[in-house]
């Protein structure tokens, strides 16, 4: 009798210590991204954190009454995708307003705008992301173009690349832009031939001249574009983003989060000059939980972009043998070395767009004479876009331990037309994925959204086939730079949470790891690569709670 007591109250305290989950998924196919235990069934998950991986069997011990249980009838389940880069707020003002992307020819382009501009009633028209080597001519855009419908309305619209625009002759105007204007440092205003009138076109620098005088929205329009931006991110599984941001922004994401809007992990990258306001408030890399915002590295560009010809390289372009591209006035002035130095002294990440052979090895001429004079920590440096690579350097990203950043979706952009740019020689280390990977390079994987899809789908897709959508290269663009499912995955989760000093925090699925968990409704590891883009997410849990659910 006493020993039947006994167990009673040996069960009884059993109960009263088990640790029952918020939630649980069962039936899954878990590709925990992890080396030593890849594959499970089954997630316990508890006040935001994993606190069990394992069978069906394991896992079910942690099902309570309030417990709430996802049947995943066998779907794969992936850690929450990871973005390397993007520019969340104005992908939130995109969603909401004019959308050029999808014209298709240069009558399309000023329909859409004559439509918009009708609908405004004189509002200034901007964003747009227009990409004129979609069209049937391929040349740029001029102001001629839309003045006919746009007399009392100011138009500013972009390339979906950022570094050139259309202004019409309205913004011109206002902008006080004319002939004699001269070239700013960094920048073009693309002039006729003839009349050196300019065209509309403003490249790289020269945009800020019309930036200037467009109205900044107010703090309301920008907090509904991030919630705009929110919805669209839990709908396609990314649970965090390495984020280009102003201070502006990082100070709108924290109000969102302190009300339980923010529903994504945000590593904010401001701009480096803005690297005073980081040391004087303290601020440095650390891989300890700061909340969902996470501050400590700075942004700067090297040069442009390929599509707008600015990309900085040692040769010459093949359409205009005059070009090698631009330099930013920031990298020719010497002021990024020196921000840079003063910035690595006080552990503050350094993440640097460079596209062109040139700006890259440029920028790690900087990162070498950090890494000589400068006392050694764990710096982590990252080259954003690192599109087109001299051989050489390969070697320099390894011995420096620098991250590639890149955006796999560019490559099959960018690979309908850039041979055209740049002739076949420099395609063939362009958008080198394999190459960073056999050299042992860091390699991370995100959109650089608004300039493509936010979709991580879509640039596994891309990185896996390189398939262009022209599709003309059904076997992939330079085919020998394509890499595996399971490496592309890396590159959206694991990898990327390396890039933020966050590895230890999420980016797997694992015991003690953030929850941040996604459902796919096809095995993107079984199917055919090129059905990968048609994948839907059809669950997005982010700190252990449900954020979006589709039917399964």
């Amino acid at each position: 009798m006493l020993l039947s007591i006994f167990f009673q109250l040996f069960l009884f305290m059993n109960m009263v210590n088990q640790e029952y989950a918020d939630l649980v998924l069962i039936n899954g196919k878990v590709h925990t991204m992890e080396d030593k235990n890849p594959f499970v069934e089954a997630i316990a998950i508890k006040n935001g954190i994993i606190i069990k991986i394992g069978s069906n069997e394991v896992i079910k011990k942690y099902i309570g009454e309030k417990t709430k249980v996802v049947d995943c009838k066998n779907k794969l389940i992936l850690p929450g995708f990871i973005d390397n880069h993007t520019h969340f707020v104005y992908g939130g003002f995109q969603i909401q307003g004019i959308n050029l992307r999808v014209a298709k020819s240069r009558n399309e382009f000023v329909n859409i705008i004559k439509d918009f501009a009708e609908k405004n009633n004189g509002q200034w028209i901007t964003g747009g992301d227009w990409d004129h080597e979609a069209w049937e001519d391929s040349r740029l855009p001029n102001k001629e173009m839309i003045d006919f419908c746009t007399k009392e309305t100011p138009v500013f619209v972009t390339r979906f690349d950022g570094h050139m625009g259309l202004a019409n002759s309205y913004a011109l105007k206002l902008a006080k832009i004319d002939k004699d204007t001269k070239d700013p440092e960094g920048g073009t205003i693309v002039r006729d031939p003839i009349t050196k009138e300019p065209t509309g076109i403003l490249k790289d620098e020269a945009m800020n001249l019309v930036f200037s005088v467009i109205p900044p929205p107010n703090k309301e329009q920008r907090k509904q574009a991030i919630l705009t931006a929110l919805k669209h991110a839990s709908e396609l599984g990314v649970t965090s983003i390495q984020d280009v941001s102003s201070i502006e922004d990082v100070e709108l994401y924290r109000e969102l989060e302190k009300e339980n809007l923010l529903t994504l992990r945000i590593y904010s990258r401001i701009p480096i000059e803005s690297y005073k306001y980081l040391i004087k408030n303290n601020i440095k890399i650390t891989d300890k939980p700061e909340g969902l915002i996470k501050l400590g590295a700075l942004k700067a560009f090297a040069d442009g972009s390929i599509g707008s010809s600015t990309a900085w390289f040692f040769d010459k372009y093949e359409e205009d043998t005059s070009n090698y591209g631009l330099a930013m006035e920031i990298l020719t002035s010497g002021k990024l070395e020196q921000y840079s130095l003063i910035a690595d002294q006080h552990k503050l990440q350094l993440s640097i767009h460079a596209i062109g052979d040139r700006a890259i090895s440029e920028v790690l001429d900087i990162f070498e004479k950090i890494v000589k004079n400068n006392p050694e920590w764990d710096r982590r440096f990252r080259i954003e876009h690192a599109q087109h690579l001299n051989p050489k350097d390969f070697v320099r990203f390894k011995k420096l331990n620098v991250i590639a950043s890149c955006q796999p979706y560019h490559c099959i952009d960018d690979g309908q037309w850039v041979s055209k740019r740049i002739g076949l020689e420099r395609c063939k280390y362009t958008y080198a994925f394999k190459s960073f990977l056999d050299n042992s390079i860091i390699l991370t994987f995100g959109s650089d959204w608004t300039v493509a899809p936010l979709n991580p789908l879509e640039g596994i897709y891309a990185a896996v086939t390189r398939s262009t959508l022209d599709d003309k290269n059904p076997d992939g663009w330079f085919p020998e730079q394509k890499i595996s499912v399971e490496e592309a995955v890396k590159c959206y989760t694991i990898n990327n949470a390396y890039a933020s000093f966050e590895e230890n925090l999420k980016g797997s699925i694992k015991e003690g790891k953030l929850a941040d968990i996604i459902i796919l409704s096809d095995d993107i590891f079984e199917i055919s690569p090129f059905k990968i883009k048609d994948v839907k997410v059809i669950m997005t849990i982010f700190n252990g709670k449900i954020i979006y659910e589709a039917l399964f």
